[in-house]
C-alpha cells in the first residue's frame, strides 16, 4: 500500500491558478479531493517506475550472470537430462 487512505486529513497550502480554481469552486468540484486523487496517482507513478528501474537492473544482472556462466535454466535441464540416461534404477 502506498499509502493510509484513512489517515486523519491534514489543512495544507497549495497554490494554483486563481481563475481555474474559481472555475472549479463555481463548478462545484472538490478541489481537495481532486489533488488527493491526482497526488495519489502522481505517487503510484512514481512507484511504478522506480520498481521499473529495479527489474530493469535485476534483468540485466540476470543476463549478464548468462552470459558468464549459461542459462540457469539450461543447468537445470542438463542436471535432469544426465539423471535422465543414468542407469535405471
Amino acid at each position: 500500500m502506498l499509502y493510509d487512505r484513512n489517515a486523519k486529513r491534514q489543512t495544507v497550502s497549495l497554490t494554483v491558478n486563481a481563475d481555474l480554481f474559481a472555475k472549479v469552486k463555481r463548478a462545484g468540484i472538490n478541489a481537495s479531493r481532486v489533488a488527493e486523487s491526482a497526488l495519489a496517482e502522481a505517487l503510484a507513478a512514481l512507484e511504478r517506475e522506480r520498481i521499473g528501474a529495479e527489474i530493469r537492473q535485476d534483468l540485466a544482472a540476470a543476463d549478464a550472470y548468462a552470459a558468464e556462466h549459461g542459462s540457469f535454466a539450461d543447468m537445470v535441464r542438463e542436471h535432469y537430462a544426465a539423471e535422465d540416461d543414468g542407469p535405471a534404477v
